[in-house]
């Protein structure tokens, strides 16, 4: 058997193949990183509007938020929720009578994880897209008598997001980089997955090129889809 032809064996689909497993592991990682980020935008834009309030506490929190959260190392944080929150619910399990080990679901913490640390980067995004926005808009809103609720939704959060996009795009690549650290608590992923062949089949040259190859595919479709976005959003606009 040639090497060309065991790399196809070994990535097929017939039985004893691992290119099911490996395409299953994908919609893992696409799923978690697509969830991540969601919950990452709607923490993100929390922490954006506490950055540009003129109260005190709000701007604080939000500041410490970003800051530590984009100061303190990804996987830091993924090991200090799965343990600290599994400690918690075993704490918890005491009371009702349990005796072992109750770990946290690694699929929600892996998005809790992903939401928490792109948030950070996502405010930073929302941040400076508001205040790229023409001060003449929310001049213009006042003129026109709309409401705070109204010129937010019907002016200026469109264009908040033609500006946003294109970071928003930086940020979800870090997303789907970062889905591949919450391998680290369990959760069969693309990158897990690769490591279980590669250990079951001792070849892990073609199991990582192949992580490799799929990791590429996401990014590219994924990365289509904002580029996409970024141009229907600047359509009929002049775009410096």
């Amino acid at each position: 058997m040639t090497y060309m032809t065991n790399i196809m064996h070994i990535l097929g689909f017939q039985q004893g193949g691992w290119g099911a497993a490996l395409l299953a592991a994908s919609s893992v990682t696409l799923a978690l990183s697509v969830l991540g980020f969601i919950l990452g935008a709607a923490l993100g834009a929390t922490a954006a509007a506490g950055r540009l309030s003129s109260r005190r506490v709000p701007a604080w929190l939000a500041h410490v938020y970003g800051t530590v959260f984009r100061g303190v190392p990804d996987l830091l944080t993924i090991y200090l929720l799965y343990y600290g929150g599994s400690i918690a619910l075993t704490q918890i399990g005491t009371l009702f009578g349990s005796d072992g080990f109750v770990g946290l679901p690694t699929f929600a913490t892996g998005v809790l994880a992903i939401g928490i640390i792109s948030g950070a980067y996502q405010g930073e995004v929302y941040r400076g897209a508001y205040q790229a926005v023409d001060r003449g808009q929310f001049e213009a809103c006042k003129a026109l008598g709309l409401s705070r609720y109204q010129s937010l939704r019907l002016v200026i959060v469109p264009q908040l997001m033609r500006h946003a996009l294109p970071g928003l795009g930086n940020v979800w690549q870090l997303v789907l980089k970062d889905s591949a650290l919450i391998s680290v608590i369990g959760l069969v992923e693309l990158m897990r997955q690769a490591q279980i062949g590669a250990g079951s089949t001792r070849e892990p040259f073609i199991f990582y090129i192949a992580a490799a190859a799929l990791y590429f595919v996401i990014a590219v479709v994924t990365a289509s889809v904002f580029r996409f976005s970024e141009a229907r959003a600047w359509r009929g606009m002049v775009h410096a």
